[in-house]
């Protein structure tokens, strides 16, 4: 639990919350933690769960397949960041994706019943941890909708834009790196690889943007 301690209290969900209270908050959540490969899952499709996780190193892709193995990538979580928030709360949900880690990474679990009723030590910071989870589930609406209108465009090209466009200005800088290799990245787009990576290419060769590997600068 120490070695987690550092990593816990700079995480978002634990947001405004005093460091000395939160060694007595991890006793009232009795939290559970996890390491895996990558690769590895951590929820699969069709299960349900009661936790929610939240990544304390490393990251994970949320995903959803169909039935006949065709992956899109719904979101990407990195460390601080938390999944699977609304279905642990929904309690008996088939989980309608599954959370695979994309690098070796540490997972804290919480049970999310325990996080939305106050316990009987009423502890003082019990409430905004509510509101920071509330924020969380807000924050990840968001980035559906985000994805959703990358989705909307109607070519291949129009959704790299998109999306490249939204990565600059979210980190502030025409440079940047994205948490996707190709494969990953035309999952979360819904395109086919081949013809992404020739759009990008084009894109290239058009001085529209550079790149290698992962990393980004549009032009």
């Amino acid at each position: 639990m120490e070695k987690n301690f550092a990593l816990i209290k700079n995480a978002s969900l634990f947001r405004g919350v005093e460091e000395t209270e939160l060694e007595a908050m991890m006793g009232c959540l009795e939290p559970r933690f996890s390491h895996y490969q990558k690769g590895e899952f951590i929820y699969r499709q069709g299960e349900t769960i009661t936790r929610m996780g939240m990544v304390l190193t490393g990251s994970v892709h949320i995903q959803e397949e169909d039935f006949w193995g065709n992956r899109s990538i719904l979101a990407h979580a990195e460390a601080g960041q938390s999944f699977g928030e609304v279905y642990a709360c929904l309690r008996g949900e088939a989980l309608r994706f599954s959370v695979i880690a994309a690098e070796p990474c540490s997972i804290m679990f919480l049970d999310a019943l325990r996080i939305l009723t106050t316990c009987g030590a009423s502890c003082r910071f019990h409430n905004q941890l509510i509101r920071n989870l509330l924020s969380e589930l807000a924050q990840h609406n968001a980035e559906l909708t985000r994805k959703i209108s990358h989705l909307a465009q109607r070519s291949t090209r129009e959704k790299l834009l998109s999306y490249l466009s939204e990565q600059s200005l979210r980190q502030g800088s025409p440079r940047f790196d994205i948490p996707f290799n190709r494969q990953q990245l035309a999952d979360y787009l819904c395109v086919d690889r081949s013809a992404m990576s020739n759009e990008l290419s084009k894109l290239r060769d058009e001085g529209v943007v550079e790149f290698e590997k992962n990393r980004f600068h549009l032009l």
